[in-house]
């Protein structure tokens, strides 16, 4: 037998005998085994036909009821896609309201509490404002309902929600 010395150590190479030998044996054929995979996507929470909410409406609209949505261009994440100015405007309210409680960006990823945090924000800036209103400033920000952009997306919260 040849041997050769490598970096890692000692590597034996086959004579010519060995190596035709090996070209000749039969290799046991492997049978071709089939199985079922199965490639599971988020499920969304919300089914178009269960939206009887406002905010059920909110979310089939900003991430089709995902809770693991990410916007990477405005770090909008979330079933609500809350942005961080979102996350501290809702901590500002609870100080000032004497709330001990606080968020974190990673509260954003469930959609219990992002709800929590939406109707926080709601009952804050917007007790007595109407649906409108309210979804027109989630999307657009304090002056949403006054911005053009956000009447295409209020159209779009009407066709998602059955009243």
């Amino acid at each position: 037998m040849k041997h050769i010395f490598l970096l890692m150590g000692l590597v034996t190479l086959p004579t010519k005998q060995e190596q035709k030998s090996l070209l000749h044996t039969p290799q046991p054929l492997t049978p071709y085994i089939q199985t079922d995979i199965q490639v599971t996507k988020p499920k969304p929470i919300l089914k178009t036909n269960k939206v009887k909410t406002l905010v059920d409406a909110l979310i089939l609209i900003e991430s089709s009821g995902n809770p693991k949505a990410f916007n990477k261009k405005e770090n909008a994440c979330g079933c609500l896609q809350i942005r961080p100015i979102m996350l501290r405007e809702v901590n500002r309210i609870l100080r000032k309201q004497n709330d001990d409680k606080r968020f974190t960006k990673e509260d954003r990823w469930s959609c219990g509490l992002s709800q929590e945090m939406f109707y926080i924000w709601r009952n804050y800036h917007h007790k007595d404002s109407s649906n409108e209103v309210i979804a027109r400033n989630w999307n657009g920000g304090p002056r949403g309902y006054k911005k053009q952009s956000t009447e295409h997306y209020w159209n779009k919260v009407q066709k998602a929600w059955v009243n």
